[in-house]
């Protein structure tokens, strides 16, 4: 099956920011795109927007003026449904309820013919919802673009429980005609992307809401440790509170309110007063002319330790020896011992994040996971009140040693990225197990759809087999809620026997 001929006209229903970003990327795709909005006088308007959109291309040298005037052309505002008849695609943007898109359905499918591609932007309602109400319900098909349209790669090819796999190839090979990169999906709450990214949102506000640290020092964990584009409160804050939290909600309810996809409270409240993020002023930061930039803490200078004691390769940190004897830190390694940490001079100990807290053993620190060590700039520290000064001063002190600053939060079991990654990588285990998605897919949709430095599998693959089950199980026996339970799927890949290697 190939992609729609670019003869073949194109129609949107639903004027708004995604309906225009959508009617755009197929219409600078080469096809005839009608708009129509129930709303009299909109289409107009988004045709209007959506040639201005094109000006500025043409003043950037983005698309030559032949090319827009030929664009404009193919551009028209439909008065009515019945204007939509011949066209090989109906793609409907409209309000994110229910009842309004399946009545829009029921109209279209009484207007456009019976090869006519059906298609749903929905990010958050069931496509085999939307699309049980129609007569053929196996031309429906999901096609959730990302905002801004125009500019995001990713369109999730979302097949709903009666999508023919004739209409789903259809879209998928249309998506890519288009310029875009899609990706397979079954039809689940959230799809791949918004379903797989719940922890890195949950994480950051459940640390929050436990006092582990301030969203400023959090937000420069995950970006300068953990290698992520955004911190997970000032992404909220871009996205909007409200938008980001209906997500949350929404999957939490399609999961029958599974302890996974719990929402945050801290974040309810910040709904609750109005406080919505940059378009409002006001969210987990204040963006007034006059408000001061919210800095991370950072811990005052310490000596580096004399010399470390290596018991171990660190595992998924061994990268950190080569960095420590390179800062001038003599490594001294015990070849009698098989454990994984490092012993400083004053007798204490410094662990990678496993899920275990500093409270449960005398004179620990834990260091947090980064994506690349020797790039990563900040690096976050976990003690409790047990943990001795000097012990903490030494483990300061190493670190600023190798050029990072220091972050020092409060007893926190497996940090800040460590557990927010094993998570990420559990739930997309989960989510290949029960069909949802191929793991190539799922790391182009997380690496694409929300600029991850590394897609699950490849984190899963780089940190070893059974990384993401162990800290997540420690997790689970401190927190038994389930909320951290490993899933089965995780289970069977720490510990089934790699073929490869002929070890488990």
């Amino acid at each position: 099956m190939t992609a729609l001929d670019l003869s073949s006209p194109v129609a949107v229903v639903g004027t708004g920011t995604m309906g225009q970003g959508i009617a755009q990327v197929a219409l600078v795709a080469g096809h005839h795109v009608r708009l129509f909005d129930a709303a009299p006088g909109r289409a107009q308007d988004a045709a209007d927007a959506i040639g201005a959109r094109l000006d500025r291309l043409v003043e950037k040298d983005r698309m030559t003026p032949a090319d827009r005037d030929a664009a404009r052309g193919r551009l028209h505002a439909a008065g009515s449904l019945a204007e939509l008849a011949d066209c090989s695609l109906v793609v409907e943007a409209v309000l994110e309820q229910l009842d309004v898109k399946q009545q829009l359905l029921r109209d279209l499918e009484d207007v456009v013919d019976e090869d006519c591609l059906l298609a749903t932007n929905t990010s958050s309602l069931s496509v085999t919802a939307i699309g049980g109400v129609l007569r053929n319900p196996g031309r429906f098909v999901g096609l959730h673009f990302f905002n801004p349209a125009p500019l995001l790669p990713l369109v999730e090819v979302v097949s709903g429980f009666a999508t023919d796999v004739t209409s789903a190839t259809r879209a998928y090979e249309m998506a890519r005609a288009w310029g875009k990169t899609p990706v397979a999906c079954a039809d689940t709450p959230g799809f791949i992307v918004n379903r797989l990214a719940r922890p890195f949102y949950a994480e950051a506000f459940a640390a929050y809401e436990a006092q582990s640290a301030d969203p400023a020092t959090i937000d420069a964990v995950l970006r300068e440790c953990g290698g992520f584009r955004m911190g997970a409160f000032e992404l909220t804050d871009l996205i909007g509170q409200d938008v980001n939290e209906a997500v949350t909600h929404s999957v939490w309810q399609a999961f029958f309110q599974d302890v996974r996809f719990t929402p945050s409270l801290a974040q309810r409240r910040l709904v609750e007063s109005g406080r919505l993020g940059r378009k409002t002023g006001q969210g987990w930061y204040d963006y007034g002319d006059d408000a001061e930039r919210a800095e991370p803490h950072t811990a005052e200078k310490a000596q580096a330790p004399a010399y470390v004691v290596a018991e171990g390769d660190l595992g998924p940190a061994s990268d950190l020896l080569a960095l420590i004897r390179e800062a001038g830190v003599p490594v001294r390694e015990d070849e009698e011992d098989h454990g994984t940490r490092l012993v400083l001079p004053s007798g204490g100990q410094l662990v990678l994040a496993d899920g275990q807290t500093s409270v449960e053993f005398r004179d620990v620190v834990y260091f947090d996971l980064a994506l690349d060590y020797r790039r990563a700039t900040r690096i976050a520290l976990s003690a409790s009140q047990d943990t001795q000064p000097q012990t903490l001063s030494e483990a300061v002190g190493l670190f600023q040693a190798l050029g990072k600053d220091v972050s020092v939060l409060g007893d926190t079991p497996g940090m800040i990225v460590a557990r927010t990654v094993a998570r990420i990588v559990d739930l997309a285990h989960d989510a290949v197990a029960k069909g949802v998605a191929t793991e190539e897919d799922v790391d182009t949709a997380m690496r694409l759809g929300v600029n991850y430095p590394l897609g699950p599998f490849e984190w899963s693959r780089r940190l070893g087999r059974s990384w993401a089950h162990e800290i997540l199980d420690e997790l689970h026996q401190r927190d038994p809620s389930g909320r951290y339970a490993p899933s089965l799927a995780l289970y069977r890949h720490a510990y089934a026997t790699d073929k490869r290697e002929g070890t488990p």
